[in-house]
């Protein structure tokens, strides 16, 4: 049985957090502690770490390699984030120059792929993307045919760079469809057709073609298939996976019953697992071309499954956002010794919590706003970010903040604030955890996603029925 098939009784579920009042300070006399243990070195040498990053993304995961003991500098390309983890970690203008200092460097998104190979062949310890794999993720008719080369089954899609060509496509070929943009375009353009002839669709790009044709010249058209979402992922440490692998359950919609527009991710529920067949069918067979690129990082591929078989739908080649934080809610070995042993190609079995992690991402009305300079984003911009009861950071990440004066204040313009994780036996136990975390939060207008993960059961089911989790 899968590890997070446990469904041991659950404890009671008290709040952990004793009844004072919060202001939002983190008093220096607190002892930090993160997955239940005291944020201490314990024993393994303490490392450098670089992070290059192009928006703010992963500063609590450099937070954490601090609080640790380790030695943490980050760069923020894109100027909107100038403020971002002001007060957390150490940040540089300029990456190159720093790489001579770090013991791991750390590309936390696509597009460095290049950089990555180049400091790999200098024999620099890198986490992150290639050249491979970057293509991977960005390019979807690519990531497709590299699914079809290695025998791993896929759905029927169609590349375009003419919405008159593929209005004509519909019409010649009535089906239900999957609109995707490719490349750089915004990925919260995709949509999802919802007749069986394709005329919703038609009907959206005789509209919008002209528009489209600047924001999203390249898409993709595949065939539209109903079953579970489900992602399998792994660590790769440049020649081969690392175990447990992750299944999780990602939900990209904005809103409660998956309505709204898709966002990066809202929130996850995830388990760590043996090898199991999901695995075994769709990620394992990359194995090689993984190891040819010398790719170090977390590799998640996303399916829809049915009873006929396992779909593959895109490729994650970086940390996904906030599945990290949530990951983080479950690994329970240190942060900076799994990092670093990764990077240096070591074999060895991630120490992970048995049962459920689960997440929930809290947005401000700012997430919204398409310009970073607009009355919105200053009306929110500097606010505290306080608490009901005593702060703790068990179970809170930071995203888009800073801290002043030992206060969390909102900062940058994407209205990403923080993300709220808990952990338990059952996937009840996990959502208590992390919804009580979520409602100790106060910041005016503060909303999230309260459905994360409660079709499990059915999707549970689902997926033992078909072998899947096997």
């Amino acid at each position: 049985m899968a590890q997070g098939m446990n469904q041991e009784k659950p404890p009671d579920g008290k709040n952990p957090h004793n009844n004072q009042t919060g202001n939002g300070k983190f008093s220096e006399s607190m002892t930090p502690r993160v997955n239940g243990m005291s944020l201490h070195m314990g024993g393994y040498p303490i490392k450098k770490f670089l992070f290059v990053s192009k928006e703010s993304v992963s500063g609590d995961l450099a937070w954490r390699l601090q609080l640790e003991g380790h030695r943490v500098k980050v760069y923020i390309s894109n100027p909107d984030d100038a403020d971002v983890y002001d007060g957390f970690v150490e940040k540089v203008k300029v990456w190159e120059p720093e790489v001579d200092w770090a013991d791991v460097i750390v590309f936390d998104d696509v597009g460095f792929g290049v950089q990555a190979d180049q400091l790999r062949q200098r024999g620099k310890l890198v986490i992150g993307g290639s050249e491979y794999t970057d293509q991977l993720e960005d390019d979807r008719e690519f990531g497709q045919a590299e699914l079809k080369k290695h025998d791993i089954n896929t759905l029927r899609w169609w590349q375009f760079d003419d919405y008159d060509k593929a209005i004509e496509f519909i019409k010649a070929h009535p089906s239900r469809y999957v609109f995707k943009p490719s490349g750089s375009a915004p990925k919260s353009l995709l949509f999802i057709g919802q007749e069986e002839d394709g005329r919703d669709l038609l009907e959206l790009f005789q509209n919008n073609k002209q528009i489209w044709r600047q924001r999203a010249p390249h898409f993709v058209l595949q065939r539209y298939v109903s079953g579970v979402e489900v992602a399998v992922g792994a660590y790769f440490n440049g020649h081969d996976f690392l175990y447990p692998i992750n299944i999780n359950f990602e939900h990209k919609r904005i809103f409660p019953g998956n309505l709204g527009p898709f966002t990066g991710e809202m929130g996850t529920l995830m388990y760590w697992s043996t090898p199991n067949n999901l695995f075994r069918e769709i990620l394992l067979p990359m194995h090689s071309a993984l190891k040819a690129s010398r790719y170090v990082g977390y590799v998640d591929i996303n399916c829809i499954v049915n009873a006929r078989g396992i779909y593959p739908l895109e490729f994650t080649c970086r940390f996904g956002y906030p599945t990290i934080h949530i990951q983080l809610e479950g690994i329970e070995m240190p942060i900076g010794e799994f990092l670093h042993r990764m990077a240096n190609g070591e074999d060895f079995q991630i120490d992970t919590k048995r049962g459920f992690q689960l997440g929930v991402r809290l947005l401000l009305p700012t997430y919204f706003s398409q310009e970073p300079h607009t009355e919105l984003v200053r009306t929110y911009r500097d606010l505290a970010i306080s608490f009901k009861t005593r702060p703790t950071i068990e179970g809170i990440h930071i995203e888009d903040i800073k801290k002043v004066d030992d206060v969390w204040r909102v900062a940058g313009t994407s209205g990403c604030v923080l993300v709220v994780t808990g952990s338990g036996a059952t996937v009840e136990e996990a959502r208590r955890v992390a919804y009580g975390r979520a409602q100790n939060v106060l910041v005016p207008n503060i909303f999230y996603r309260t459905d994360i993960g409660m079709t499990w059961s059915n999707d549970r089911d689902r997926l033992h029925t078909w072998g899947y989790l096997r």
